[in-house]
């Protein structure tokens, strides 16, 4: 795992001395894994407890004390990729498929809007990776990205249920129910991965100009 932690200085210090290191989980003593359960049942995250644990000197990644620029400049990949705003998709396209051309207004306005922001988010995610390509730091420009994902992916579901009456089943023979029971107990995670929303609207705040 690479761990992010404090190797000088003290936490007043901020962000100063703190660094990366890569730490071997298997031939390290001192180590306790304690899986962390989702709602949907699944396990994607660990408590991870250090007791005594050492890091050999070859474990720092980068320079010692530059963790917060790396750990920045690491989070502009994840935060702007388009797998943080496509996560409701697959809902997306059953429910487009069941609501068919039958429906009325209502339902295409719903579709229209849906369309139009996954157009936005994905020109915005497309600007930060031509930033990062041309060498720039697009922090700020990611924190939003992974924000407005956010938002758009955790709205599908009420969305889609305001649109269709049907039961959220991951047993459902009906690939709309199973799907949306899926996004349904997984949704509310995808605010905390890349950075919690009120984090990432804490670095826009900066980046504005309008917090110190």
């Amino acid at each position: 795992m690479i761990l992010f932690c404090r190797t000088s200085g003290t936490p007043a210090d901020r962000h100063a001395g703190t660094s990366q290191l890569l730490i071997d989980l298997h031939a390290t003593p001192g180590i306790a894994i304690r899986p962390i359960i989702d709602l949907a049942g699944q396990h994607h995250f660990n408590e991870v407890h250090f007791d005594d644990a050492l890091a050999p000197l070859d474990a720092l990644i980068g320079q010692e004390g530059d963790g917060w620029n790396q750990v920045m400049s690491e989070l502009a990949f994840e935060r702007s990729g388009p797998e943080r705003f496509l996560s409701s998709m697959q809902l997306i396209v059953e429910l487009i498929a069941v609501l068919g051309k039958g429906h009325g207004d209502l339902a295409r306005a719903a579709i229209g809007r849906l369309s139009a922001h996954l157009i936005i988010l994905r020109r915005l995610s497309r600007g930060v990776a031509a930033m990062l390509d041309a060498g720039e730091n697009p922090a700020l420009h990611a924190a939003i990205v992974k924000d407005l994902g956010a938002v758009f992916e955790q709205s599908v579901p009420d969305i889609a249920r305001g649109l269709i009456d049907a039961e959220p089943d991951l047993a459902a023979r009906a690939d709309y129910n199973a799907v949306l029971a899926k996004i349904v107990m997984n949704a509310p995670s995808w605010s905390l991965r890349g950075g919690t929303r009120e984090i990432l609207r804490g670095i826009i705040a900066r980046g504005l100009g309008v917090r110190g």
